[in-house]
Protein backbone atom coordinates (compact mmCIF):
# COMPACT_ATOMS: atom_id res chain seq x y z
CA UNK A 1 0.00 0.00 0.00
CA UNK A 2 1.24 3.47 -0.83
CA UNK A 3 2.36 5.77 1.96
CA UNK A 4 1.37 9.17 0.65
CA UNK A 5 1.92 12.64 1.97
CA UNK A 6 -0.87 15.21 1.62
CA UNK A 7 0.64 16.98 -1.45
CA UNK A 8 1.10 13.74 -3.33
CA UNK A 9 -2.30 12.47 -2.26
CA UNK A 10 -3.94 15.48 -3.91
CA UNK A 11 -2.06 15.05 -7.16
CA UNK A 12 -3.60 13.62 -10.34
CA UNK A 13 -1.05 10.79 -10.30
CA UNK A 14 -2.16 9.68 -6.82
CA UNK A 15 -5.79 9.64 -7.96
CA UNK A 16 -4.86 7.57 -10.98
CA UNK A 17 -2.88 5.08 -8.87
CA UNK A 18 -5.68 4.89 -6.33
CA UNK A 19 -8.18 4.05 -9.08
CA UNK A 20 -5.85 1.41 -10.52
CA UNK A 21 -5.19 -0.20 -7.12
CA UNK A 22 -8.80 -1.39 -7.00
CA UNK A 23 -7.91 -3.86 -9.74
CA UNK A 24 -6.35 -7.14 -8.61
CA UNK A 25 -3.79 -7.25 -11.44
CA UNK A 26 -2.28 -3.83 -10.59
CA UNK A 27 1.03 -3.89 -8.71
CA UNK A 28 2.79 -0.98 -7.00
CA UNK A 29 5.76 -1.21 -4.65
CA UNK A 30 8.78 0.71 -3.48
CA UNK A 31 12.28 -0.26 -4.49
CA UNK A 32 14.10 -0.94 -1.22
CA UNK A 33 16.65 1.78 -0.45
CA UNK A 34 15.65 4.27 -3.11
CA UNK A 35 12.95 6.97 -3.26
CA UNK A 36 11.45 5.36 -6.35
CA UNK A 37 8.15 3.53 -6.60
CA UNK A 38 7.24 1.29 -9.48
CA UNK A 39 3.73 0.49 -10.75
CA UNK A 40 2.25 -1.57 -13.60
CA UNK A 41 -0.53 -3.97 -14.61
CA UNK A 42 0.98 -7.46 -14.42
CA UNK A 43 -1.43 -8.78 -17.09
CA UNK A 44 -0.19 -6.25 -19.66
CA UNK A 45 3.58 -6.46 -19.27
CA UNK A 46 6.29 -9.00 -19.92
CA UNK A 47 7.63 -10.03 -16.47
CA UNK A 48 10.89 -11.42 -17.94
CA UNK A 49 11.88 -7.95 -19.19
CA UNK A 50 11.01 -6.31 -15.85
CA UNK A 51 13.07 -8.76 -13.78
CA UNK A 52 16.00 -9.40 -16.14
CA UNK A 53 16.45 -5.96 -17.70
CA UNK A 54 14.73 -3.25 -15.66
CA UNK A 55 15.13 -4.32 -12.01
CA UNK A 56 18.50 -6.02 -12.50
CA UNK A 57 19.93 -2.93 -14.19
CA UNK A 58 18.42 -0.66 -11.55
CA UNK A 59 19.98 -2.62 -8.66
CA UNK A 60 23.38 -2.79 -10.36
CA UNK A 61 23.65 0.97 -11.06
CA UNK A 62 21.61 2.33 -8.08
CA UNK A 63 20.56 5.61 -9.82
CA UNK A 64 19.34 8.61 -7.84
CA UNK A 65 17.23 10.46 -10.45
CA UNK A 66 14.71 9.58 -13.15
CA UNK A 67 17.10 10.86 -15.83
CA UNK A 68 19.76 8.41 -14.61
CA UNK A 69 17.32 5.51 -14.76
CA UNK A 70 16.38 6.50 -18.30
CA UNK A 71 20.06 6.58 -19.28
CA UNK A 72 20.91 3.11 -17.94
CA UNK A 73 17.86 1.12 -19.06
CA UNK A 74 18.55 -0.98 -22.21
CA UNK A 75 15.02 -0.32 -23.56
CA UNK A 76 13.84 1.99 -26.37
CA UNK A 77 11.14 4.66 -26.16
CA UNK A 78 11.63 5.33 -22.43
CA UNK A 79 10.29 8.79 -21.58
CA UNK A 80 9.80 11.17 -18.67
CA UNK A 81 6.47 12.99 -18.51
CA UNK A 82 4.05 14.66 -16.12
CA UNK A 83 1.09 14.47 -18.52
CA UNK A 84 -1.43 12.37 -16.60
CA UNK A 85 -3.37 11.35 -19.75
CA UNK A 86 -0.17 10.14 -21.37
CA UNK A 87 0.79 8.22 -18.22
CA UNK A 88 -2.63 6.59 -18.04
CA UNK A 89 -2.60 5.58 -21.71
CA UNK A 90 0.88 4.08 -21.38
CA UNK A 91 -0.06 2.16 -18.24
CA UNK A 92 -3.08 0.70 -20.04
CA UNK A 93 -1.03 -0.42 -23.01
CA UNK A 94 1.72 -2.32 -21.20
CA UNK A 95 4.15 0.18 -19.64
CA UNK A 96 5.49 0.43 -16.12
CA UNK A 97 6.16 3.74 -14.40
CA UNK A 98 8.83 4.93 -11.95
CA UNK A 99 7.71 7.76 -9.72
CA UNK A 100 8.62 9.55 -6.51
CA UNK A 101 6.44 11.32 -3.97
CA UNK A 102 8.56 14.42 -3.53
CA UNK A 103 9.53 17.18 -5.93
CA UNK A 104 8.25 17.27 -9.52
CA UNK A 105 5.25 15.04 -10.39
CA UNK A 106 7.23 13.41 -13.18
CA UNK A 107 7.08 9.74 -14.12
CA UNK A 108 9.51 7.58 -16.03
CA UNK A 109 7.46 5.50 -18.46
CA UNK A 110 9.05 2.23 -19.64
CA UNK A 111 7.23 0.28 -22.40
CA UNK A 112 7.34 -3.49 -21.68
CA UNK A 113 4.13 -4.74 -23.35
CA UNK A 114 3.25 -8.39 -23.53
CA UNK A 115 1.80 -8.84 -27.03
CA UNK A 116 -0.11 -12.03 -27.77
CA UNK A 117 -0.96 -12.48 -31.43
CA UNK A 118 -2.05 -15.14 -33.87
CA UNK A 119 0.25 -16.37 -36.59
CA UNK A 120 -0.40 -15.29 -40.17
CA UNK A 121 -2.53 -18.02 -41.77
CA UNK A 122 -4.49 -18.62 -44.97
CA UNK A 123 -7.63 -16.59 -45.83
CA UNK A 124 -10.90 -18.22 -44.79
CA UNK A 125 -13.58 -16.22 -46.62
CA UNK A 126 -11.48 -15.11 -49.63
CA UNK A 127 -9.54 -18.29 -50.33
CA UNK A 128 -8.08 -18.67 -53.80
CA UNK A 129 -6.56 -21.72 -55.48
CA UNK A 130 -3.70 -19.68 -56.94
CA UNK A 131 -1.89 -16.67 -55.55
CA UNK A 132 -0.63 -15.69 -52.09
CA UNK A 133 -2.01 -17.49 -49.04
CA UNK A 134 -1.53 -14.82 -46.37
CA UNK A 135 -4.39 -13.24 -44.44
CA UNK A 136 -4.59 -10.38 -41.98
CA UNK A 137 -4.52 -11.14 -38.26
CA UNK A 138 -5.75 -9.26 -35.18
CA UNK A 139 -2.52 -7.26 -34.74
CA UNK A 140 -2.49 -3.80 -36.35
CA UNK A 141 1.31 -3.69 -36.59
CA UNK A 142 1.45 -7.12 -38.25
CA UNK A 143 -1.21 -6.08 -40.77
CA UNK A 144 0.66 -2.89 -41.64
CA UNK A 145 3.81 -4.97 -42.06
CA UNK A 146 2.01 -7.26 -44.54
CA UNK A 147 0.93 -4.25 -46.61
CA UNK A 148 4.30 -2.47 -46.46
CA UNK A 149 5.97 -5.68 -47.64
CA UNK A 150 3.90 -5.41 -50.84
CA UNK A 151 4.24 -1.63 -51.23
CA UNK A 152 7.81 -0.84 -50.03
CA UNK A 153 7.64 2.87 -50.88
CA UNK A 154 7.87 5.96 -48.65
CA UNK A 155 4.69 7.30 -50.27
CA UNK A 156 2.67 4.69 -48.38
CA UNK A 157 1.32 6.86 -45.57
CA UNK A 158 -0.24 5.72 -42.29
CA UNK A 159 -2.32 8.08 -40.14
CA UNK A 160 -3.02 6.61 -36.72
CA UNK A 161 -6.10 7.60 -34.70
CA UNK A 162 -7.62 6.43 -31.41
CA UNK A 163 -11.37 5.70 -31.39
CA UNK A 164 -13.70 4.50 -28.62
CA UNK A 165 -14.14 6.09 -25.23
CA UNK A 166 -13.62 2.75 -23.44
CA UNK A 167 -11.77 0.56 -25.94
CA UNK A 168 -9.23 3.24 -27.04
CA UNK A 169 -8.89 1.29 -30.28
CA UNK A 170 -5.96 2.14 -32.54
CA UNK A 171 -7.22 2.86 -36.04
CA UNK A 172 -4.89 3.31 -39.03
CA UNK A 173 -5.85 5.14 -42.23
CA UNK A 174 -3.57 3.96 -45.05
CA UNK A 175 -3.10 5.49 -48.52
CA UNK A 176 -0.46 6.16 -51.15
CA UNK A 177 0.49 9.82 -51.20
CA UNK A 178 0.52 11.29 -54.70
CA UNK A 179 -2.06 8.76 -55.96
CA UNK A 180 -4.96 8.81 -53.48
CA UNK A 181 -7.31 11.79 -53.71
CA UNK A 182 -6.64 14.04 -50.65
CA UNK A 183 -10.38 14.70 -50.43
CA UNK A 184 -11.04 10.98 -49.92
CA UNK A 185 -8.36 10.81 -47.21
CA UNK A 186 -9.71 13.94 -45.52
CA UNK A 187 -13.28 12.59 -45.61
CA UNK A 188 -12.24 9.29 -44.01
CA UNK A 189 -10.22 10.95 -41.23
CA UNK A 190 -12.98 13.48 -40.50
CA UNK A 191 -15.63 10.77 -40.25
CA UNK A 192 -13.48 8.57 -37.99
CA UNK A 193 -12.65 11.53 -35.75
CA UNK A 194 -16.38 12.23 -35.54
CA UNK A 195 -17.18 8.78 -34.12
CA UNK A 196 -18.46 8.98 -30.55
CA UNK A 197 -18.86 5.43 -29.31
CA UNK A 198 -17.58 3.54 -26.30
CA UNK A 199 -16.14 0.40 -27.94
CA UNK A 200 -14.80 -0.33 -31.43
CA UNK A 201 -14.37 -4.11 -31.64
CA UNK A 202 -13.85 -4.54 -35.38
CA UNK A 203 -13.46 -2.63 -38.65
CA UNK A 204 -17.10 -3.57 -39.38
CA UNK A 205 -18.08 -1.06 -36.67
CA UNK A 206 -16.16 1.66 -38.51
CA UNK A 207 -17.60 0.60 -41.87
CA UNK A 208 -21.13 1.12 -40.57
CA UNK A 209 -20.36 4.32 -38.67
CA UNK A 210 -18.69 6.20 -41.52
CA UNK A 211 -20.97 4.95 -44.30
CA UNK A 212 -22.73 7.56 -46.42
CA UNK A 213 -26.17 5.95 -45.97
CA UNK A 214 -26.43 4.15 -42.65
CA UNK A 215 -29.90 2.72 -43.40
CA UNK A 216 -28.96 0.93 -46.61
CA UNK A 217 -28.43 -2.86 -46.42
CA UNK A 218 -25.59 -2.53 -48.95
CA UNK A 219 -22.10 -2.10 -47.45
CA UNK A 220 -20.53 1.07 -48.86
CA UNK A 221 -16.95 0.17 -47.98
CA UNK A 222 -15.53 -3.17 -49.04
CA UNK A 223 -13.79 -5.39 -46.50
CA UNK A 224 -11.01 -7.85 -47.17
CA UNK A 225 -8.77 -10.21 -45.26
CA UNK A 226 -6.18 -10.38 -48.06
CA UNK A 227 -3.08 -8.14 -47.91
CA UNK A 228 -2.54 -8.52 -51.67
CA UNK A 229 -6.05 -7.28 -52.41
CA UNK A 230 -5.67 -4.27 -50.11
CA UNK A 231 -2.24 -3.44 -51.59
CA UNK A 232 -3.82 -3.55 -55.08
CA UNK A 233 -6.64 -1.12 -54.19
CA UNK A 234 -4.18 1.22 -52.42
CA UNK A 235 -2.06 1.28 -55.57
CA UNK A 236 -5.27 2.08 -57.45
CA UNK A 237 -5.78 5.20 -55.28
CA UNK A 238 -8.27 4.01 -52.67
CA UNK A 239 -8.04 4.58 -48.92
CA UNK A 240 -7.63 1.63 -46.52
CA UNK A 241 -8.67 1.46 -42.87
CA UNK A 242 -7.40 -0.93 -40.16
CA UNK A 243 -8.41 -1.26 -36.56
CA UNK A 244 -6.33 -3.04 -33.93
CA UNK A 245 -7.91 -6.38 -33.00
CA UNK A 246 -9.62 -6.91 -36.36
CA UNK A 247 -8.45 -9.44 -38.99
CA UNK A 248 -10.01 -7.45 -41.85
CA UNK A 249 -9.37 -4.11 -43.50
CA UNK A 250 -11.91 -1.91 -45.25
CA UNK A 251 -11.35 0.35 -48.23
CA UNK A 252 -13.18 2.87 -50.35
CA UNK A 253 -14.58 4.48 -52.36
CA UNK A 254 -16.18 1.45 -54.02
CA UNK A 255 -18.86 0.76 -56.60
CA UNK A 256 -21.40 -2.06 -56.72
CA UNK A 257 -19.44 -3.87 -59.43
CA UNK A 258 -16.47 -4.18 -57.03
CA UNK A 259 -18.43 -6.74 -55.00
CA UNK A 260 -18.40 -9.13 -57.96
CA UNK A 261 -14.63 -8.84 -58.37
CA UNK A 262 -12.45 -11.57 -56.89
CA UNK A 263 -8.71 -11.10 -56.56
CA UNK A 264 -8.37 -14.41 -58.40
CA UNK A 265 -9.70 -12.60 -61.51
CA UNK A 266 -6.33 -10.87 -61.84
CA UNK A 267 -4.48 -14.19 -61.58
CA UNK A 268 -6.34 -15.66 -64.57
CA UNK A 269 -6.22 -14.83 -68.26
CA UNK A 270 -8.45 -11.81 -68.88
CA UNK A 271 -11.08 -13.53 -71.03
CA UNK A 272 -11.44 -16.43 -68.57
CA UNK A 273 -11.67 -13.99 -65.67
CA UNK A 274 -14.29 -11.93 -67.52
CA UNK A 275 -16.41 -15.02 -68.17
CA UNK A 276 -16.45 -15.94 -64.48
CA UNK A 277 -17.21 -12.34 -63.50
CA UNK A 278 -20.22 -12.35 -65.84
CA UNK A 279 -21.26 -15.70 -64.35
CA UNK A 280 -21.25 -14.15 -60.86
CA UNK A 281 -23.43 -11.23 -61.98
CA UNK A 282 -25.87 -13.64 -63.64
CA UNK A 283 -25.90 -15.80 -60.49
CA UNK A 284 -26.81 -12.83 -58.31
CA UNK A 285 -29.64 -11.77 -60.64
CA UNK A 286 -30.89 -15.38 -60.71
CA UNK A 287 -30.74 -15.59 -56.92
CA UNK A 288 -32.81 -12.40 -56.52
CA UNK A 289 -35.38 -13.07 -59.25
CA UNK A 290 -35.80 -16.86 -59.46
CA UNK A 291 -38.20 -17.49 -56.55
CA UNK A 292 -40.19 -14.29 -57.09
CA UNK A 293 -40.61 -15.10 -60.80
CA UNK A 294 -41.82 -18.59 -59.85
CA UNK A 295 -44.45 -17.09 -57.53
CA UNK A 296 -45.51 -14.44 -60.06
CA UNK A 297 -45.84 -16.83 -63.01
CA UNK A 298 -47.72 -19.53 -61.10
CA UNK A 299 -50.04 -16.97 -59.50
CA UNK A 300 -50.81 -14.63 -62.41
CA UNK A 301 -49.08 -15.64 -65.66
CA UNK A 302 -49.29 -19.44 -65.93
CA UNK A 303 -50.21 -19.01 -69.60
CA UNK A 304 -46.58 -18.03 -70.21
CA UNK A 305 -45.43 -21.52 -69.27
CA UNK A 306 -45.02 -24.04 -72.12
CA UNK A 307 -47.65 -26.79 -72.01
CA UNK A 308 -45.17 -29.58 -71.24
CA UNK A 309 -43.60 -27.65 -68.38
CA UNK A 310 -47.03 -26.60 -67.10
CA UNK A 311 -48.16 -30.22 -66.86
CA UNK A 312 -44.99 -31.00 -64.93
CA UNK A 313 -45.70 -28.14 -62.50
CA UNK A 314 -49.33 -29.21 -62.08
CA UNK A 315 -48.17 -32.74 -61.25
CA UNK A 316 -45.56 -31.38 -58.87
CA UNK A 317 -48.01 -29.08 -57.07
CA UNK A 318 -50.99 -31.44 -57.17
CA UNK A 319 -51.01 -32.13 -53.42
CA UNK A 320 -49.60 -28.83 -52.13
CA UNK A 321 -52.14 -27.17 -49.79
CA UNK A 322 -50.47 -23.73 -49.84
CA UNK A 323 -50.52 -21.00 -52.50
CA UNK A 324 -47.16 -20.43 -54.28
CA UNK A 325 -46.40 -17.37 -52.13
CA UNK A 326 -46.71 -19.19 -48.81
CA UNK A 327 -44.93 -22.24 -50.18
CA UNK A 328 -41.98 -20.10 -51.34
CA UNK A 329 -41.76 -18.11 -48.09
CA UNK A 330 -41.74 -21.28 -45.95
CA UNK A 331 -39.03 -22.88 -48.06
CA UNK A 332 -36.89 -19.72 -48.12
CA UNK A 333 -37.19 -19.43 -44.33
CA UNK A 334 -36.20 -23.09 -43.93
CA UNK A 335 -33.08 -22.49 -46.05
CA UNK A 336 -32.20 -19.42 -43.96
CA UNK A 337 -32.71 -21.36 -40.72
CA UNK A 338 -30.35 -24.09 -41.92
CA UNK A 339 -27.74 -21.54 -42.98
CA UNK A 340 -27.98 -19.61 -39.71
CA UNK A 341 -27.79 -22.77 -37.59
CA UNK A 342 -24.83 -24.07 -39.61
CA UNK A 343 -22.98 -20.77 -39.23
CA UNK A 344 -23.43 -20.65 -35.44
CA UNK A 345 -22.28 -24.21 -34.75
CA UNK A 346 -18.67 -25.49 -34.74
CA UNK A 347 -17.35 -26.10 -38.27
CA UNK A 348 -17.71 -29.88 -38.47
CA UNK A 349 -21.14 -29.95 -36.82
CA UNK A 350 -22.28 -27.01 -38.93
CA UNK A 351 -21.36 -28.79 -42.16
CA UNK A 352 -23.21 -31.90 -41.00
CA UNK A 353 -26.29 -29.90 -40.07
CA UNK A 354 -26.23 -28.17 -43.45
CA UNK A 355 -25.92 -31.34 -45.52
CA UNK A 356 -28.13 -33.67 -43.47
CA UNK A 357 -30.69 -30.96 -42.66
CA UNK A 358 -30.95 -29.86 -46.28
CA UNK A 359 -31.37 -33.37 -47.68
CA UNK A 360 -33.64 -34.69 -44.94
CA UNK A 361 -35.85 -31.58 -44.70
CA UNK A 362 -36.06 -31.16 -48.46
CA UNK A 363 -36.96 -34.80 -49.13
CA UNK A 364 -39.38 -34.95 -46.21
CA UNK A 365 -41.11 -31.70 -47.25
CA UNK A 366 -41.66 -32.98 -50.80
CA UNK A 367 -42.87 -36.41 -49.64
CA UNK A 368 -45.22 -34.81 -47.10
CA UNK A 369 -46.71 -32.66 -49.83
CA UNK A 370 -45.71 -29.37 -48.19
CA UNK A 371 -43.69 -28.11 -51.15
CA UNK A 372 -43.10 -29.02 -54.77
CA UNK A 373 -39.82 -30.49 -55.92
CA UNK A 374 -39.63 -27.81 -58.66
CA UNK A 375 -39.67 -24.98 -56.11
CA UNK A 376 -37.19 -26.89 -53.97
CA UNK A 377 -34.77 -26.92 -56.91
CA UNK A 378 -35.38 -23.21 -57.64
CA UNK A 379 -34.83 -22.11 -54.02
CA UNK A 380 -31.77 -24.32 -53.49
CA UNK A 381 -30.16 -23.10 -56.74
CA UNK A 382 -30.92 -19.49 -55.80
CA UNK A 383 -29.32 -19.99 -52.38
CA UNK A 384 -26.21 -21.48 -53.99
CA UNK A 385 -26.05 -18.63 -56.51
CA UNK A 386 -26.08 -16.03 -53.71
CA UNK A 387 -22.77 -17.43 -52.41
CA UNK A 388 -20.90 -16.85 -55.70
CA UNK A 389 -20.06 -13.25 -54.71
CA UNK A 390 -16.48 -12.99 -53.39
CA UNK A 391 -17.56 -10.64 -50.57
CA UNK A 392 -19.51 -12.43 -47.85
CA UNK A 393 -21.44 -9.34 -46.69
CA UNK A 394 -23.10 -8.94 -50.09
CA UNK A 395 -24.35 -12.54 -50.18
CA UNK A 396 -26.28 -11.78 -46.97
CA UNK A 397 -27.83 -8.70 -48.58
CA UNK A 398 -28.84 -10.68 -51.68
CA UNK A 399 -30.60 -13.32 -49.59
CA UNK A 400 -32.41 -10.62 -47.61
CA UNK A 401 -33.75 -8.62 -50.56
CA UNK A 402 -35.33 -11.75 -52.11
CA UNK A 403 -38.18 -11.54 -49.59
CA UNK A 404 -39.62 -8.15 -50.73
CA UNK A 405 -39.36 -9.41 -54.33
CA UNK A 406 -41.48 -12.45 -53.40
CA UNK A 407 -44.04 -10.23 -51.65
CA UNK A 408 -44.34 -7.88 -54.65
CA UNK A 409 -44.63 -10.92 -56.96
CA UNK A 410 -47.50 -12.23 -54.84
CA UNK A 411 -49.31 -8.87 -54.94
CA UNK A 412 -48.78 -7.77 -58.55
CA UNK A 413 -47.20 -10.65 -60.44
CA UNK A 414 -44.36 -9.82 -62.83
CA UNK A 415 -45.40 -6.16 -62.68
CA UNK A 416 -44.65 -6.31 -58.95
CA UNK A 417 -41.24 -7.85 -59.65
CA UNK A 418 -40.53 -5.00 -62.09
CA UNK A 419 -41.70 -2.39 -59.55
CA UNK A 420 -39.50 -3.92 -56.82
CA UNK A 421 -36.54 -4.02 -59.20
CA UNK A 422 -37.13 -0.34 -60.08
CA UNK A 423 -37.19 0.54 -56.36
CA UNK A 424 -33.93 -1.36 -55.86
CA UNK A 425 -32.26 0.45 -58.77
CA UNK A 426 -33.49 3.85 -57.54
CA UNK A 427 -32.02 3.09 -54.10
CA UNK A 428 -28.69 2.11 -55.68
CA UNK A 429 -28.70 5.26 -57.80
CA UNK A 430 -28.89 7.40 -54.66
CA UNK A 431 -26.15 5.50 -52.82
CA UNK A 432 -22.63 6.90 -52.60
CA UNK A 433 -19.37 5.65 -51.18
CA UNK A 434 -17.29 8.42 -49.58
CA UNK A 435 -19.32 10.78 -51.73
CA UNK A 436 -18.59 8.90 -54.99
CA UNK A 437 -21.45 7.31 -57.03
CA UNK A 438 -22.10 3.70 -56.06
CA UNK A 439 -23.35 2.56 -59.49
CA UNK A 440 -20.40 3.93 -61.43
CA UNK A 441 -19.53 3.23 -64.32
CA UNK A 442 -23.15 2.40 -65.23
CA UNK A 443 -24.42 5.65 -63.70
CA UNK A 444 -22.92 8.09 -64.34
CA UNK A 445 -21.97 6.37 -67.58
CA UNK A 446 -18.19 6.25 -67.89
CA UNK A 447 -17.26 3.96 -70.73
CA UNK A 448 -13.58 4.16 -69.86
CA UNK A 449 -14.11 2.48 -66.48
CA UNK A 450 -15.83 -0.55 -68.05
CA UNK A 451 -12.37 -2.00 -68.78
CA UNK A 452 -12.31 -3.44 -65.24
CA UNK A 453 -15.92 -3.66 -64.12
CA UNK A 454 -18.41 -6.07 -65.70
CA UNK A 455 -15.52 -7.61 -67.63
CA UNK A 456 -11.76 -7.36 -67.17
CA UNK A 457 -9.63 -6.32 -70.11
CA UNK A 458 -5.91 -7.24 -70.38
CA UNK A 459 -3.46 -5.37 -68.14
CA UNK A 460 -2.04 -3.63 -71.22
CA UNK A 461 -5.41 -1.90 -71.69
CA UNK A 462 -5.51 -0.54 -68.14
CA UNK A 463 -2.98 2.25 -68.29
CA UNK A 464 -5.32 4.63 -66.47
CA UNK A 465 -6.72 4.24 -62.97
CA UNK A 466 -10.54 4.28 -62.59
CA UNK A 467 -12.14 7.71 -62.85
CA UNK A 468 -14.43 7.07 -59.87
CA UNK A 469 -11.54 7.12 -57.38
CA UNK A 470 -10.35 10.54 -58.62
CA UNK A 471 -6.72 9.49 -58.24
CA UNK A 472 -4.21 12.35 -58.26
CA UNK A 473 -2.04 10.45 -60.71
CA UNK A 474 -4.29 8.57 -63.11
CA UNK A 475 -1.44 7.07 -65.14
CA UNK A 476 -0.58 3.53 -64.06
CA UNK A 477 2.09 3.09 -66.72
CA UNK A 478 3.17 4.54 -70.04
CA UNK A 479 1.84 2.75 -73.06
CA UNK A 480 4.79 2.39 -75.39
CA UNK A 481 4.41 1.19 -78.92
CA UNK A 482 6.16 -2.15 -79.11
CA UNK A 483 6.39 -4.41 -82.05
CA UNK A 484 6.19 -8.06 -81.25
CA UNK A 485 8.38 -10.41 -83.24
CA UNK A 486 7.80 -14.01 -84.10
CA UNK A 487 11.06 -15.91 -83.82
CA UNK A 488 11.65 -18.96 -85.93
CA UNK A 489 13.00 -21.80 -83.84
CA UNK A 490 15.49 -22.77 -86.59
CA UNK A 491 17.07 -19.31 -86.44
Amino acid sequence: MLKTDSAFQKSELAKLLQACEESADFLTFRLHDSPFFIAYFKTLVKPEIIHHDVLACFKAKNPSALEEIKAILPIDDVSITDNITDIQNKLMTGSLIFYIKEGKPDCLVVPVPSVEKRQVTTPETEYTVAGPKEAFVESLDTNLNLVRKRLPIPELQVKELVVGKLSKTRVAVVYVKGIADPENVKTVIQRINGIDYDEIADTSFLSQMIADNKNSPFPQLIDTERPDRLAAVLAEGKVGIFSDGSPTAISGPVSLITYFTAFEDYLSIWNVASAFRLLRIFAVLFSILATSSYVAILTYHYEMIPRDVLSLLITSRGTIPFPPFLEAILLELAIELLREAGARLPTKIGQTIGIVGGIVLGTAAVQAGLTSNVLLIVVATGALASFTTPIYQVSSVIRLIRFPFILFAHLLGLVGVAVCFALLISHLLKLTSLGRPFLEPIYPLRVEDFKDSIIRLPFSKQALRPLQIRAQDRQRFQQEASQKKDWDIDD
